[in-house]
């Protein structure tokens, strides 16, 4: 199942506004498939319960047995590493303690490493040209 936020506006925070969006991807230790749907339906739910708290917004999450894709707007202030480390530290202790089999089958329930790509509404081509073209204005 797909849950989408698409409210893709410009956010206001104190005297910055901005529209940073991230593809994120992490994975289970050693790739294991271990993520139940039963699972990965309380993953996006533990997802979406800390936006607040971790500052940021989802904009789409969805999940596989081995890896998660969330591409979430995140303030130009806060670290997008800081916030995957808080997001998979959470989602890792809730899920072992919910679902012990997560424990017996993996030391560790996510990999250290992910993978993190700025996402935009236009390319670097279009980005460039209007840079380009703003002494002509």
């Amino acid at each position: 199942m797909k849950i989408t936020n698409n409210d893709h506006k410009y956010i206001s925070k104190g005297t910055v506004i901005y529209a940073c969006e991230y593809h994120i991807i992490w994975c289970t230790k050693y790739r294991r498939s271990v993520l139940s749907p039963e699972i990965q339906e309380r993953l996006k739910a533990l997802i979406f319960e800390q936006q607040q708290a971790y500052q940021y917004i989802v904009r789409e999450v969805e999940s596989m047995p081995d890896h998660i894709h969330l591409l979430a707007s995140i303030p130009p202030d806060v670290s997008v590493t800081s916030v995957i480390g808080k997001i998979k530290g959470y989602t890792a202790k809730i899920l072992r303690s919910e679902f012990p089999t997560l424990t017996c089958r993996l030391p560790c329930l996510w990999t250290r490493s992910k993978f993190v790509a700025s996402a935009g509404s236009v390319t670097l081509g279009v980005l460039k040209q209007y840079i380009e073209n703003q002494k002509g204005v």
